[in-house]
């Protein structure tokens, strides 16, 4: 029987996005054994997934590099994935995903072109490079790519993903407690990014919900947020907006929130990529990341970028934040109304 080990360890994001490839990889091997090597974190939504035979969560994080606990837990991760006859894909492209797949034994070690690599270094690890590959193209193309060398070609953007009932249960008792009536179309505002560069500011989000509170009055929306400082955003918003932030919820659980709205206002992280997930219409905001790479990519979709000299950046930290200024209150609720008016499944 074939036996494939997917490493792709992080970003949530990142891990959504990688969700076609093990579809593809699924479709032209059926009876394969495919198991996935991801960080803790990531283990919720691989726990979703349809038709994924092994999850092996990365616990090495918990522990400080070099510690007794840390070799305990490193020896313990190469007995669970050592296979020589595995074939082991790379689709994370660092030194670390790039000797885990080292230590699994497999005899095939598949891998991105060392060009396409994050750290270089990483393709030393394989034993077969994919072909460099253009990296304005969208993420989810280079992953089905990287499956070519498997005799894959193309693929659909599936995300075989399964909510479970008792998660949405609670999203809608949790909904209703905010005051949410079924007939109202749902807007989450997703306040928060992980990085400071992809976090529009305050004051645009509160000029966003008046503007779009005038336009539709059949609107519902909610801030959503993730860590403390995401969360000081969204009450900064909340309290001159009126607007009720959603409590905080498990991964599940935002996922479940996100699958019924009717749309979502988010910059480029982890919120955005469920969305495209669940086919929920998304107004995405960029400024260091590129949409056409990192972006939504439905027809429905709609991106709010301004092209300047220093865009594509990728810089976590700005001193400057124009990419971020030039987007405006106007555009964006421009955006979300004429999605709203499209409907949900246009």
């Amino acid at each position: 029987m074939d036996h494939f080990l997917i490493i792709r360890l992080s970003s949530l994001g990142d891990v959504v996005h990688t969700l076609p490839a093990f579809s593809a990889l699924r479709k032209k091997f059926p009876d394969a054994q495919i198991s996935w090597i991801v960080e803790e974190n990531g283990k919720e939504i691989l726990d979703l997934v349809l038709g994924l035979d092994k999850i092996v969560p990365l616990k090495l994080k918990r522990w400080k590099l070099g510690s007794r606990k840390f070799w305990q837990e490193f020896v313990n991760l190469k007995k669970e994935i050592r296979d020589k006859d595995q074939v082991a894909i790379d689709f994370q492209g660092l030194v670390k995903s790039g000797f885990i797949a080292y230590i699994s034994g497999a005899r095939r070690r598949i891998g991105f072109h060392r060009k396409n690599l994050k750290e270089r270094q990483a393709s030393l690890f394989y034993t077969e490079k994919l072909e460099e590959v253009s990296e304005k193209d969208h993420v989810i193309s280079k992953n089905l790519k990287l499956l070519s060398l498997l005799g894959i070609e193309g693929g659909d953007y599936e995300f075989p993903l399964q909510i479970p009932e008792e998660s949405s249960t609670t999203v809608q008792m949790m909904m209703e407690n905010l005051g949410y009536e079924t007939q109202k179309k749902l807007v989450i505002l997703n306040v928060g990014a992980a990085w400071e560069t992809k976090r529009w500011h305050a004051d645009r989000w509160i000029q966003l919900i008046e503007e779009i509170k005038n336009d539709d009055h059949e609107i519902f929306p909610v801030l959503l947020w993730g860590n403390e400082v995401e969360l000081g955003l969204a009450k900064e918003v909340g309290r001159k907006s009126d607007v009720p932030l959603v409590p905080s919820l498990s991964l599940k659980e935002v996922m479940a929130l996100i699958k019924r709205a009717a749309v979502l206002v988010s910059g480029d992280t982890f919120a955005l990529q469920a969305a495209g997930a669940f086919s929920t219409p998304i107004v995405g905001l960029f400024g260091p990341t590129t949409p056409s790479r990192n972006g939504p990519f439905r027809e429905q979709d709609r991106v709010v970028f301004h092209e300047l000299e220093c865009s594509h950046c990728y810089k976590r930290v700005c001193s400057r934040l124009e990419c971020l200024d030039e987007i405006t209150p106007e555009e964006v609720a421009s955006a979300c109304l004429e999605i709203l008016k499209m409907g949900k499944n246009a």
